[in-house]
């Protein structure tokens, strides 16, 4: 999908963020990043940086240098053509996040399994606000050494969407990679059409974790898409204001880009922003935060000035439950993202509860807000057609657009029709059972998962179910 373009909404003025940029090249040059991994202090210093045992202080031309080579447009793959993402500019699409532990089941919160993964993909299939598929939850019922390869095909065979996902070993980045290598065609045809993305966190503060940084180079130098998000809390990892949490994250994310440009220049890496605030009362991390929404939003202006694209985090809420509190969270982060202009929101669905927990019927309501926001973001149409002079002539004093053919002609493009929301009179909705909106969302969570699965090409789901014995059938 070729993405509705944001923009609108600008937090930061031009000259606000002039200064989180200098403010960032002085802690690049002066106060530098601790780099744990010999290799990559022996990769800065090749290309210019000062290594000052485990600091490297970072000079303002190799951060240009690195951003130069970096590609200020990255497109995502989905199976099928109508889901491919361009990222890039001010182009928005939304879709799944996390790396919950949990799932609430009806009101009862138990541990996600590798089945509730595959039952997740194949809802968001059928969920057209949400755009991509961001392995969400964490298979309890699995070993650490098989994760990655069975988060990935569960995905894989269950949507035709694009799937991203965090990485935990470099055992499991290979077979990940060589299974949609398979699945595409060889190695030449999955960097072409690239179908799977993947997620190596930077540590906050000013920090490159070795085991990230590992498979962040992996995984750059195959040519698979890379984000290097960082994840700085304010009071917390980062200073308690919202624009030096901005420093830090701006520093953290452009240290994983610098890196993947280092070792594989030109190759697809996001910036990337999970940045949030923390509860004052105890300095908890919170999901769902205004101020996230704000820091987000403005991240997105950031990436914008260096020409990157960028992965945001939005559309979270702190709540425990299908409540207000779960949709009114949701709802004002996704909107300042998507106005904001940011292209690849993830967690903007079925997230709750600090990040831990998802929620089938969450993922339903959170498919309605996110078209409303969509619409929001696509912003009103001026033009001769829209402005409608000759229909206002014709109708005249008094007169009606009820019947007018300019009426049937815009009204589903002007006006978002909702999929969840009832608009019916109090006596019709009596008449239907008075159901609340879990009620409905829980009823189109079995709908939707009774209609049949995408699944891989039989033959060559097979062939890597062969391959790869550690799949879970």
């Amino acid at each position: 999908m070729e993405g509705v373009y944001g923009g609108q909404l600008k937090l930061l003025k031009d000259e606000d963020i002039g200064k989180i940029h200098l403010t960032s090249l002085r802690v690049f040059e002066e106060v530098g990043i601790q780099v744990n991994d010999p290799a990559d202090l022996e990769i800065f210093a090749r290309h210019g940086a000062r290594v000052e045992g485990n600091i490297v202080k970072i000079p303002e031309e190799l951060v240009k240098r690195c951003l130069g080579s970096a590609p200020s447009e990255v497109t995502l793959f989905g199976r099928e053509d109508e889901h491919n993402l361009t990222l890039g500019g001010t182009r928005v699409h939304f879709g799944t996040g996390g790396t919950a532990l949990y799932v609430l089941d009806g009101d009862q919160r138990r541990k996600a399994t590798l089945d509730d993964l595959r039952q997740i993909a194949r809802l968001v299939e059928h969920l057209n606000n949400i755009h991509f598929f961001l392995l969400p939850t964490y298979p309890n019922d699995l070993e650490i050494d098989v994760v990655d390869i069975n988060r990935f095909f569960a995905g894989l065979d269950n949507t035709s969407k694009h799937v991203m996902g965090g990485v935990y070993t470099e055992e499991g980045v290979d077979k990940v990679i060589r299974m949609a290598e398979m699945i595409a065609g060889g190695r030449e045809a999955l960097k072409k059409r690239p179908f799977i993305s993947m997620i190596t966190c930077v540590m906050d503060p000013l920090k490159l974790d070795k085991h990230y940084s590992t498979l962040m180079k992996k995984i750059a130098r195959v040519g698979i898409p890379v984000v290097t998000p960082a994840e700085p809390m304010t009071g917390a990892t980062s200073p308690v204001t919202l624009a030096g949490n901005l420093v830090i994250n701006n520093v953290d994310t452009l240290t994983g880009v610098i890196l993947t440009q280092l070792v594989a220049p030109s190759s697809p890496v996001i910036y990337g922003s999970v940045a949030t605030s923390t509860d004052l009362s105890d300095m908890k991390y919170l999901g769902g935060s205004i101020e996230m929404g704000l820091l987000n939003a403005a991240s997105a202006q950031l990436a914008q000035f260096y020409s990157l694209p960028f992965y945001a985090t939005a559309g979270m809420s702190d709540a425990k439950t299908i409540d207000a509190q779960s949709g009114y969270e949701s709802a004002l982060t996704s909107l300042l993202c998507g106005l904001a202009g940011a292209n690849f929101i993830h967690d903007a669905a079925g997230l709750m509860e600090f990040a831990k927990t998802v929620s089938f019927e969450k993922y339903v309501v959170d498919n309605e807000i996110l078209g409303m926001v969509m619409r929001a973001v696509k912003g009103i149409t001026v033009n001769e057609q829209t402005l409608a002079f000759e229909e206002i002539k014709r109708a005249g004093p008094g007169g009606n657009f009820v019947s007018s053919p300019h009426t049937r002609r815009f009204m589903r493009q002007e006006h978002y029709q909702p999929t969840l929301s009832d608009r019916r009179n109090r006596g019709d909705w009596e008449a239907k059972g008075a159901k609340e909106t879990r009620q409905r969302a829980a009823e189109r969570v079995k709908e939707i998962l009774n209609l049949p699965g995408k699944r891989l090409d039989v033959a060559i789901r097979e062939k890597v179910l062969n391959e790869f014995k550690e799949i879970r059938r």
